[in-house]
């Protein structure tokens, strides 16, 4: 948010002060009049004399009048908008806007007794300012002064202008921010990239499952969450895999997509428009354009939906070990730039028309993919299976069948057959500096529990896996400590352009075949509740922490 609004007249306490006990003084305190209605005064005289003078001036350019000839009602008016100018804007417009929106019903006290809730506002709050100086700025943030989005530009450091900025939002909102780590923290890592006007940081654990064994390599996989038995479960599926000799992946498709809205004046011209984008002769001159802004995007393919004369061209392209979202935004703009001039008619409604589809849940992610497809499978031994998982494979697949396929049809599940793929995929990106919003297809998957023999076949198929390992918040210290445990940090050779970024994604899709078999077992052996009696509803205090917000 933009800190930019002024105090009420009951000042909030400063880092030196223990207890305020009276409203300061104001300058406005002398007039004879309450503010408000001295504000109300003057802007009414500078409506009506305004008004009058419009009038007249009406009056003398239709009857040719000479404007500068005036008479005593117009000088008087004259002298009126000056005035007012003068009051409104050169000595009180601040407190105009104050009395205004935030005027007190109490202008006329003379004292101030706090009841319990200000009280609450008036304790003393931990300051991290460092001088003078920056207490000037604090005020200049409340007041209005000093937009709190520019502090980082007007004093060319970040930390400081976080610390101030939470000066200010404690101050403002008589709130401490004490529990919300400051220090510690690289500021200008995320300037211009990951979060604006930061005032700390969120910690959030971060445990290791496995070591998983995926295609004869063991990765020990960070999962950043607060849910209690998480990662114990999954690292229970990874040891089940690694020890029925590990889990395969299979890389089916990597593209990202980005599908604009454009309108055109009749259905004619939008299926013209269809026909050109889709003509596969015109595919390598498309693809030349669209790789233009970038050296590491490429266009795949174009499949245009069409909607009356609204078109939706859908943009397939791949981004190497980015996750794409902007360089693909880059490519499709010189399209639609180069299309224009084939189609003058054509108007761009939007980069961006819902059918790409970003962070939502929809048909045409879970049927066509987008970002990484990865299959991933693993044959559990039946010993395993009863003696790890304590459970047996005939149970597993009846719940399968009866949870997973059933159970999400009866529901109208969409990419949501499966147990909670979306945990796993959740704590991991967070762990890894992805998007955790698009956790949303990302966790598209479908699982299948299928008996062979006396051992048991687990798969997992995941269209969407949407990751990276350059860019947004891969670049962060504790998420690129996350990347490099996995091996996956930064960009790949230019041999092997993207590999990272497609080795994370199975890493996901491995991991999620490791909690779907987990879990799943805790079911069918009436295990889930008892577990999570005994990691996830813990009875002792969570310590002075929990105190510092109340």
């Amino acid at each position: 948010m933009e800190i930019h609004r002024r105090l009420p007249s009951r000042e909030l306490p400063t880092p030196n002060d223990d207890f305020v006990t009276a409203p300061p003084r104001k300058g406005s305190d002398v007039l004879p009049l309450p503010l408000y209605l001295t504000n109300f005064f003057f802007t009414f005289l500078f409506a009506a004399t305004v008004y009058f003078l419009l009038i007249r001036w009406g009056e003398k350019i239709s009857t040719s009048t000479p404007l500068h000839v005036v008479n005593l009602s117009e000088i008087l008016s004259l002298i009126g908008v000056i005035a007012s100018c003068i009051y409104l804007i050169g000595f009180l417009g601040v407190d105009f806007v104050q009395s205004v929106f935030l005027r007190s019903s109490s202008d006329d006290d003379d004292g101030w007794i706090p009841n319990d809730d200000e009280i609450d506002r008036l304790v003393k709050i931990e300051s991290d300012l460092t001088s003078e100086e920056d207490e000037e700025i604090v005020k200049s943030v409340i007041d209005g002064a000093t937009s709190s989005y520019s502090l980082e530009t007007k004093l060319g450091d970040c930390k400081r202008a976080a610390a101030i900025r939470r000066e200010a939002v404690q101050r403002m909102t008589g709130k401490s921010l004490t529990g919300l780590p400051f220090d510690g923290f690289d500021y200008d890592s995320i300037l211009g990239q990951c979060c604006e006007m930061p005032v700390g940081y969120v910690q959030i654990p971060v445990g290791i499952a496995g070591p998983l064994l995926l295609d004869g390599k063991e990765y020990s996989v960070p999962m950043a969450t607060t849910e209690g038995c998480l990662v114990a479960s999954t690292n229970r599926g990874c040891k089940a895999i690694h020890l029925s000799g590990g889990a395969f992946s299979f890389l089916m498709k990597d593209a990202m997509t980005r599908a604009p809205v454009v309108k055109f004046p009749s259905v004619r011209r939008a299926a013209r428009a269809m026909f050109y984008l889709q003509n596969p002769s015109n595919f390598e001159r498309l693809s030349l354009i669209f790789s233009k802004s970038s050296r590491f995007a490429w266009l795949q393919s174009i499949t245009c939906s069409i909607s009356g004369r609204n078109l939706y061209p859908r943009f397939a392209c791949g981004t190497g070990d980015a996750m794409g979202m902007n360089m693909v935004s880059k490519g499709v703009q010189n399209v639609l730039e180069f299309i224009k001039t084939k189609f003058p008619d054509m108007v761009v409604i939007g980069i961006s028309g819902n059918c790409c589809s970003d962070k939502k849940a929809s048909a045409i992610n879970w049927i066509q993919g987008r970002g990484k497809h990865v299959v991933c499978e693993a044959l559990i031994k039946g010993e395993i299976v009863r003696n790890v998982l304590k459970t047996t494979v005939e149970d597993l697949v009846e719940l399968h069948v009866l949870k997973n396929l059933t159970g999400s049809a009866v529901a109208g599940s969409l990419g949501g057959f499966n147990a909670h793929a979306s945990n796993i995929v959740s704590a991991v990106f967070i762990a890894t500096g992805q998007d955790p919003a698009q956790n949303v297809e990302s966790s598209h998957c479908i699982t299948q529990f299928e008996a062979e023999g006396d051992d048991l076949h687990i798969s997992v198929s995941m269209p969407c896996i949407e990751v990276g390992t350059v860019g947004g918040g891969t670049q962060l210290a504790s998420q690129s400590a996350c990347l490099n445990l996995l091996g996956v940090k930064g960009s790949s050779d230019k041999e092997k352009a993207g590999s990272n970024a497609r080795q994370l994604a199975k890493i996901v899709a491995g991991s999620v075949l490791a909690g779907e078999l987990s879990l799943m077992s805790a079911i069918a052996s009436g295990q889930l509740v008892k577990s999570h009696m005994k990691y996830n509803r813990s009875s002792r205090d969570i310590g002075p922490s929990s105190q510092v917000n109340r």
